[in-house]
């Protein structure tokens, strides 16, 4: 039964460098066949490149994101995740806000450790990129680290990498129609 995501609108936000190209182009591919609107944002204005050549223009820069206009908000991962994610406040209130407002927050590879910085993922069960700071950030933040490609903890969604980026978008969509 396809899942309808047509008043549905996700803010997905990427590092400026250096995110993981695959991370946003399939969860991306799997809220727009179900109908969401999706908006992209990042830290810096202009161009935003992957870690394998992607090019995109962000709509919004990350500091002028609303967190009310959207239904979800999916960070996605890559190498420039920790320096210029996981410590980012405009990134934080936003998730805390969504996380507050019962909506669905996400977070690909290295991204988990955003959610954790953030706080909105203490006491629940998260994956993230299996390196070591990313794995120490998420336990130190009060999260509970899991080895799997994709964890549902109520309305928060993460995943470990490029390889479960598809899963990930698939798990995204059921959670927004659930």
């Amino acid at each position: 039964m396809p899942l309808s995501l047509t008043n549905k609108k996700v803010l997905m936000v990427v590092a400026p460098e250096n995110f993981r190209d695959e991370e946003l182009v399939e969860p991306r591919k799997a809220l727009e066949k179900e109908g969401a609107k999706v908006v992209l944002a990042s830290t810096r204005p202009g161009l935003a490149t992957g870690m394998l050549g992607l090019q995109v223009k962000p709509d919004l820069l990350l500091e002028h994101a609303k967190a009310s206009d959207y239904d979800g908000v999916v960070v996605v991962g890559g190498i420039g995740s920790p320096e210029h994610l996981w410590g980012n406040m405009a990134l934080h209130a936003l998730l805390k806000d969504r996380v507050n407002a019962g909506k669905v927050v996400g977070a690909i590879c290295l991204s988990g450790a955003a959610l954790a910085r953030a706080g909105v993922a203490k006491g629940k069960r998260i994956t993230c990129w299996p390196s070591p700071e990313a794995i120490s950030t998420v336990r130190e933040c009060g999260a509970v680290y899991e080895k799997y490609r994709v964890v549902v903890d109520g309305r928060i969604v993460t995943a470990d990498g490029p390889p479960a980026a598809r899963e990930f978008g698939e798990a995204v969509v059921r959670a927004l129609s659930g």
